[in-house]
């Protein structure tokens, strides 16, 4: 990703955080916290990759299409997932997002990315419109939610959770504005 580079490692640091968080969720009790856990922390680990700025590590011309395969796969478990609607839509989006994003670096010039003088594609602009209202709507429903009793394990906050997807949807606007 083009930027500057300690915008990049904020990038990287926010989303393996995240990425580690969301490996913490899959021991969770909750069955619903589990299966979305693994999707969420390929995502905040691959994000985490991808942030990481050029001036420090070039990939190799194969490294992009790997990703493109990688979340490929991610978003034809995620299609399976969403047969039962909710969250699991917005993840289809996001490795989606990811695919588009490996395609653009890997057709582009160099492999450094970027769209030139031609403006933002129409893909592009899309993808920034759905994660900004996703970023937006993540934001104003991110209201702890009080325990009935007992402790609640770290790894079944729901109120953590939704800053784990509000963040990696931050990344995300991020990420695809130094496309």
């Amino acid at each position: 990703m083009h930027g500057p580079a300690s915008h990049g490692w904020l990038l990287v640091a926010l989303c393996a955080a995240t990425g580690a968080y969301c490996l913490l969720r899959m021991r969770s009790h909750v069955e619903e916290q589990r299966r979305a856990a693994g999707g969420e922390a390929l995502m905040g680990f691959g994000m985490a990759v991808m942030a990481v700025p050029a001036a420090v590590f070039t990939p190799p011309s194969w490294a992009w299409p790997g990703y493109a395969a990688v979340f490929g796969a991610a978003a034809l478990h995620a299609l399976w997932s969403a047969r039962a609607g909710g969250h699991h839509l917005h993840h289809l989006v996001g490795v989606s997002a990811m695919v588009y994003m490996a395609v653009a670096m890997a057709v582009a010039p160099g492999h450094g990315g970027g769209h030139g003088d031609s403006g933002i594609p129409l893909v592009t602009g899309v993808l920034l419109l759905y994660f900004t209202g996703y970023v937006l709507l993540s934001g104003v429903r991110l209201v702890p939610v009080t325990a009935g009793g007992g402790a609640v394990a770290w790894g079944d906050r729901p109120e953590l959770a939704r800053a784990c997807r509000l963040s990696m949807g931050i990344a995300m606007v991020a990420m695809l504005l130094t496309l």
